[in-house]
């Protein structure tokens, strides 16, 4: 078990295993940030930022499936960082790391809009574990995403129309909307859609393809082309 307290003491030992994703990590503290990162790297990949403005460029710019976030930061501190990430529709899982643990601190960063806190001291194995739970109730959530006037559930792997009526889509039209859904102030490059939606041989022309099937079975505002950059979400209306 790895332990960290908040002068930055730990304990090593077993860290706990699951499914590789994407993870941004915030913390200020560099000795902290090294061991932790260190950690993550064994599930995740990790890209760290020490401060809440570096964080918000890369959450607007980039995809991720997790973010841990530490309460106290410079600048702009953990609590405007997520309520930023909430404001822009971006609803990847986030927790929130303190050492503030008053009830008053914890409902602050909640209703701030993150998934989940972890109070410090804290153990590795636990901070593991929150994610894993964190990114399986994201996935079980029967996550809705508007998408211009339409609503998309990537777990049905449907999209409904305004006036509710159900539109089916393929395993690659759905994994498209997901991509594109889960950030959606961000312009996807062709290639960005290529690597993490289609099969290796694919070219950057199944992109197009498959946003032109999107479009045809629902709404062009589905997804929005971004002239001589790429593809992100519809507007919400």
């Amino acid at each position: 078990m790895v332990s960290i307290a908040e002068d930055g003491t730990t304990t090593m030992g077993d860290s706990a295993q699951g499914p590789r994703g994407s993870l941004l990590y915030v913390e200020d503290d560099a000795e902290i940030a090294a061991l932790t990162v260190e950690v993550l790297e064994e599930v995740y990949d990790v890209e760290h930022a020490a401060d809440g403005e570096t964080a918000l460029r890369l959450a607007l710019s980039r995809r991720y499936d997790a973010m841990v976030v530490d309460r106290r930061l410079p600048g702009m501190d953990g609590v405007d960082f997520i309520c930023a990430v909430r404001t822009a529709h971006i609803t990847t899982p986030v927790l929130m790391l303190t050492a503030l643990g008053t009830v008053d601190d914890r409902v602050t960063g909640l209703d701030g809009g993150a998934n989940d806190y972890l109070v410090k001291p804290f153990d590795y194995d636990e901070l593991l574990a929150r994610l894993r739970a964190l990114r399986r109730a994201f996935r079980a959530d029967g996550v809705r995403r508007r998408l211009g006037e339409w609503v998309f559930t990537p777990d049905a792997q449907a999209a409904y129309d305004p006036s509710g009526i159900r539109v089916a889509l393929t395993a690659t039209e759905s994994a498209l909307l997901e991509l594109l859904s889960t950030s959606p102030e961000h312009v996807f490059s062709r290639d960005e859609i290529l690597r993490a939606v289609f099969h290796e041989g694919d070219t950057t022309s199944s992109v197009d393809t498959y946003v032109h099937y999107v479009r045809r079975k629902t709404s062009p505002d589905m997804i929005e082309t971004v002239r001589a950059r790429g593809y992100r979400a519809g507007t919400p209306s």
